[in-house]
């Protein structure tokens, strides 16, 4: 008498596991190479170092999938169908990193920060599961709603132009960089008592920028939103999963018949490259940063709770609390080695965990063949030198609804919170959205507050998690409801 195997732990022939990993990696493709798209151009890297952020980006995916699917020791690993990615969470505070310092100077801020919070996400994964009651559905629907909102700047500066170089609002009067440029030539000549140009000086923007907002940037933005519109709306099943991918094709593909997308990166690119770490930059561990860093991670912790306990629930296979930890201590760990390789940090993608709702496999070797694929397209340099090759405009459009997705899956979070029975939950919520709106709105306010708590104050999405849990805490206390938080992340799988 054989003892049967529980639909997760069965393996599939490896054909149809290909087939229906690959399936998952379409699935989150679009998702996973945005991040290091957003991020090293808001760091201003050159192209082939956004591409290899992308490459790598890919090989970690792959490799953090396996260990999350498969299992590895008995500390890491919860054995479940799950699809590990970038998380959409810490892009912003990414970006404001950026800002702050761009270059490989700024790259290593980030690298740090990241390598700081996976080494604290292990550390404090058991004691998660404790704090599932600091961050009600309440909580962190809000603190997405947010995290989307201020990822749709990122989107709107792809389609009408990004806020500094070739393509910002405003550009410097050309006349007076004329006359800048003569001056400085006559300081430097012999005899001359023109004092030196001051270190640093800076001519400030003054003129439109004629290139702002460009008509066929526009156009070409609009084309891409709207075949992702058309496909989520005529599209079934697989097909309606990848609209944003197909989109982002078909704005490659107008782009490229155009001129406008030339592809001498792409001929120039080795077929195979092996992915080392820190080839970008050295991390640089800052404290303020981590700190930041790993408030975010806790709350992608919290997320990945919900989506742990759904998938259970999902799959007919309960999990203990043992198991649970694994599992959150496997996205500390994938952080850890994103830092390391100069990626970011990771979690499970929500989209891949509703893949397995809409086609019933439970299978999690799927997902370790999704894995498989996600290293080798990670090892392939013309993959990621072609997605760095896009056009930002082709990305703009796709922008709109993958940012706009995240602010989304905030509103159903918050859709199941009771606001008839307890209006103290709207408070909550109005006021961390107000004042997590504060830095996007008014970015210039911490000039007047002292520099010290300027990392604690430039980021909204740190603002509005410290405020809705210390509301949420002083209005309803700290009730332990788990079920709402599984509850929560049905929502945020809903499609």
């Amino acid at each position: 008498m054989t003892s049967s195997v529980h639909p997760v732990d069965e393996k599939l022939p490896w054909g149809r596991a290909t087939a229906l990993g690959l399936q998952h990696v379409l699935v989150m493709y679009a998702g996973a190479v945005a991040v290091p798209l957003i991020v090293g151009r808001a760091l201003n890297l050159p192209p082939d170092q956004i591409a290899h952020l992308i490459s790598a980006d890919l090989f970690v995916c792959g490799i953090v999938t396996l260990i999350q699917s498969m299992g590895a020791t008995q500390w890491f690993g919860i054995k479940l169908p799950v699809m590990m990615g970038v998380t959409f969470a810490a892009v912003a505070p990414m970006v404001s990193m950026a800002q702050a310092t761009g270059g490989q100077a700024g790259a290593g801020l980030i690298f740090g920060a990241v390598i700081g919070a996976g080494v604290i996400s292990i550390l404090i994964a058991p004691l998660m599961s404790r704090m599932l009651r600091f961050f009600p559905p309440v909580v962190t629907g809000t603190i997405i709603a947010v995290i989307g909102i201020s990822l749709m700047r990122v989107g709107i500066n792809w389609i009408f132009g990004n806020p500094a170089g070739p393509t910002a609002p405003t550009i410097p009067n050309p006349e007076h960089i004329k006359w800048l440029t003569e001056a400085q030539a006559m300081a430097g000549a012999p005899g001359s008592h023109l004092p030196p140009v001051p270190k640093g000086f800076a001519v400030v923007p003054s003129v439109p920028n004629p290139k702002y907002a460009d008509l066929t940037g526009v156009t070409i933005s609009g084309a891409v939103l709207l075949t992702i519109l058309f496909i989520a709306r005529f599209g079934k099943g697989f097909l309606a999963n990848i609209s944003v991918l197909i989109g982002i094709v078909v704005g490659g593909v107008i782009t490229a018949a155009m001129g406008l997308m030339t592809f001498e990166k792409v001929g120039k690119a080795a077929w195979f490259d092996i992915v080392l770490p820190m080839q970008i930059a050295t991390p640089v561990f800052d404290p303020m940063l981590i700190l930041t860093m790993t408030l975010i991670m806790i709350v992608v912790m919290i997320e990945s709770t919900g989506m742990f306990l759904a998938l259970s629930d999902m799959t007919g296979k309960p999990i203990n609390q043992t198991e649970l930890t694994r599992g959150l201590r496997t996205d500390g760990l994938g952080t850890l080695i994103g830092g390391i390789f100069n990626t970011f940090p990771y979690t499970s993608f929500s989209q891949n965990v509703g893949l397995v709702a809409v086609t019933g496999i439970k299978s999690r070797w799927v997902c370790v063949a999704g894995g498989v694929i996600l290293v080798v397209l990670g090892v392939l340099p013309k993959m990621a030198a072609l997605v760095e090759s896009l056009p930002t405009v082709v990305l703009g459009g796709a922008g709109l609804v993958m940012f706009g997705m995240v602010a989304a899956t905030g509103i159903r979070i918050l859709s199941g919170v009771d606001f008839r029975d307890n209006r103290n939950n709207a408070m909550i919520v109005a006021v961390s959205i107000g004042v997590g709106m504060i830095p996007l709105v008014a970015p210039q306010f911490r000039q007047w507050m002292p520099h010290a708590i300027h990392p604690l104050i430039e980021s909204g999405i740190l603002l509005s998690s410290l405020c809705a849990v210390l509301l949420n805490v002083f209005f309803n206390g700290a009730k332990d409801n788990t079920q709402a938080v599984i509850q929560a992340a049905r929502q945020a799988d809903a499609h």
